[in-house]
């Protein structure tokens, strides 16, 4: 079992390789906000849809539903497995410096099952932790 799962790792960093490969020049000309998302503990990120996307406290919550919300929003997935997860983000050029990335942890059916946020860097990449929502 060890071996597929040495398998995937192996086959997601190179899908992630080719991916930022392909990408570069045009990370270059546009700058992204680059970071990872992680689990409280260090543990695996639990299986499900993580959605990353870009708010500014100052005008109220973005959700991935509203356009402001669209504009900048990744979508990445978590088989249960992995510990850690890259993401890129395009920056948008009317933002405000009051800016946070904020990730959250859906099951399948749409239900939320951690959130983390961090707040935007110019030049840093940034590192959120997702906790546990407690309903």
């Amino acid at each position: 079992m060890s071996r597929l799962t040495d398998r995937r790792a192996i086959l997601l960093a190179a899908g992630t390789a080719a991916l930022v490969a392909t990408t570069g020049t045009v990370a270059a000309q546009a700058a992204d906000i680059r970071g990872v998302v992680e689990f409280e503990g260090g543990t695996a990120i639990p299986e499900g849809k993580i959605e990353v996307y870009l708010d500014d406290p100052a005008t109220g919550p973005a959700t991935g539903d509203t356009a402001r919300g669209q504009a900048s929003k990744a979508q990445l997935a978590s088989d249960g497995g992995m510990k850690a997860v890259e993401f890129s983000l395009p920056v948008d050029p009317a933002g405000q410096s009051s800016q946070q990335i904020v990730a959250q942890l859906l099951r399948e059916d749409g239900w939320l099952l951690a959130r983390g946020s961090a707040e935007v860097k110019a030049g840093a990449p940034a590192k959120i932790t997702l906790y546990t929502v407690m309903y």
